[in-house]
């Protein structure tokens, strides 16, 4: 290639053409481009043309911005789902795709079109197969990186596995060894907190959800956050609990922001992160329960409620209000029920494949009693309880500037039982419960729990599951 250009640029020296892809490597930027890469670039520059070189196959590394008829092989790290939109110019759907490959230099995005959107799943490819990329051509990513974009007249093909390619296995991390900034990560660790399905609004302006889970180390002494955006909840399994172990393939971890963590390194997934979850199952069976409070309605269709297990474990169900109302329900009562998914101890009951019933007590179940306490007590927990007591104070309301940024009402008052006084406390939606008391009134709290307030006293704290009954 030097000698095809000295001939056609007499008035260059090799030393000129150096300094020349020096420099395209730098105005590019470190990583995206070796030698022969750069040749490229300075080549179009000056108009030289390399027609007469016979096409070769190129790592992944060597591929650049303006490329055509490009055919790389490496392994699958992800494949995303399909995306349909419109095209601008005629209003026709259309259709795309993306395949993360990497080899042992390099990562890089394929994007299929046309008829390609189809091959994955019509080839049965999956995450750790070795592909061939055929007649591809390289366009800018939105963040300017090289991306093989493939077309009707490219191909993909299945190749023999290639121990020169690292395997997925080969690449997985533990949460000790995360140390730094990182594209196209594998992670695993163990699930230390209930993992939860927050909705959100996507950059497309569209409605989605988000997967949001600690992760820690098997020693529990380092823990990252971790979320993945545009989670299908049809990819997780039916239940996964806390506990269990997690491998995240294809995740980017990014410096932790302290408004939403520890300050720590952050997990960070997509709609094409392949999550692996071990001891999780697909199949849910039915669950006896008693319910022990029910709380606020979600504004979604469906509203909170606390239950015990048979072994007085307590679990968080949200429960769609086309199977059951609020009313229908009350503290004490035992359920059967067949969810539609289990995150650790929180329990979804959706309208399209669960149910719920009351059904006659059963003895071997835990009491009421097993959760009612004395204010004396009472100590810093996340295990809820229930108190009966007199309201001594006006509730008081301020709104709280948290370390988001939010700012949020807050409630308190103080309670007193016959053994001693407790603050109880109310962020938010749980404000309004707090509010409604009255001085001298006589409440059963049903679902409180107890944190550190103030002077690191024992306060008690008003949740989403909680009830708050008035006695007579």
């Amino acid at each position: 290639m030097l000698e095809i250009m000295l001939r056609q640029k007499p008035e260059l020296s090799p030393e000129q053409i150096r300094d020349m892809i020096d420099e395209k490597k730098r105005k590019v930027g470190a990583g995206y481009l070796t030698d022969q890469g750069a040749l490229f670039l300075v080549a179009a520059d000056l108009g030289v043309s390399f027609d007469s070189i016979p096409k070769i196959q190129s790592g992944l590394k060597d591929i650049y911005v303006g490329a055509k008829e490009v055919t790389v092989t490496g392994r699958i790290m992800n494949i995303y789902p399909v995306h349909t939109f419109t095209k601008r110019e005629s209003n026709e759907q259309a259709a795309t795709r993306t395949i993360v490959v990497y080899d042992r230099d390099a990562r890089v995005k394929v994007k299929l079109w046309d008829k390609q959107v189809a091959v994955p799943d019509e080839m049965g490819l999956q995450a750790g197969d070795i592909i061939k990329i055929i007649k591809g051509y390289v366009r800018a990513g939105l963040d300017g990186k090289p991306v093989i974009n493939l077309g009707s007249y490219g191909a993909i093909e299945t190749v023999r596995d290639d121990p020169a390619i690292p395997s997925i296995d080969s690449l997985n991390s533990a949460i000790d060894a995360v140390s730094g900034l990182q594209e196209s990560a594998v992670i695993t660790g163990t699930i230390n907190t209930n993992p939860r399905v927050s909705e959100f609004v996507n950059a497309r302006g569209e409605a989605s959800k988000s997967l949001q889970l600690q992760v820690s180390n098997d020693a529990g002494t380092r823990t990252l956050r971790a979320v993945i955006w545009n989670v299908d909840e049809s990819r997780l399994p039916k239940v996964f609990k806390t506990g269990a172990k997690v491998r995240m393939i294809g995740v980017r971890i990014k410096q932790g922001n302290p408004q939403y963590g520890n300050g720590d390194f952050e997990i960070h997934g997509d709609e094409g992160t392949i999550l692996q979850f071990s001891d999780s199952q697909e199949d849910v069976e039915v669950m006896p329960l008693r319910v022990v409070s029910i709380g606020e309605e979600t504004g979604r269709g469906s509203f909170l409620c606390l239950a015990a297990d048979r072994a007085g474990g307590v679990l968080v169900l949200t429960v769609d209000i086309s199977l059951v109302s609020s009313d229908q329900l009350n503290a004490g009562a035992m359920i059967e029920c067949v969810p539609s998914r289990i995150f650790g101890n929180s329990v979804v009951l959706s309208k399209d494949d669960s149910y719920i019933r009351t059904t006659d007590d059963d003895a071997s179940f835990p009491k009421l009693a097993k959760f009612e306490k004395k204010i004396k007590d009472i100590q810093v927990s996340q295990d809820p309880c229930i108190i009966e007591a007199i309201v001594l104070q006006a509730p008081e309301t301020a709104n709280v500037n948290t370390k988001t940024g939010e700012t949020v009402p807050v409630t308190s008052t103080l309670l007193g039982d016959d053994t001693g006084e407790i603050r109880l406390v109310g962020w938010r939606n749980q404000s309004a419960g707090v509010n409604k008391l009255n001085v001298g009134d006589r409440v059963r709290l049903a679902g409180v729990t107890a944190s550190a307030g103030r002077e690191g006293k024992a306060e008690l704290t008003l949740r989403a599951y909680s009830s708050v009954t008035t006695l007579d």
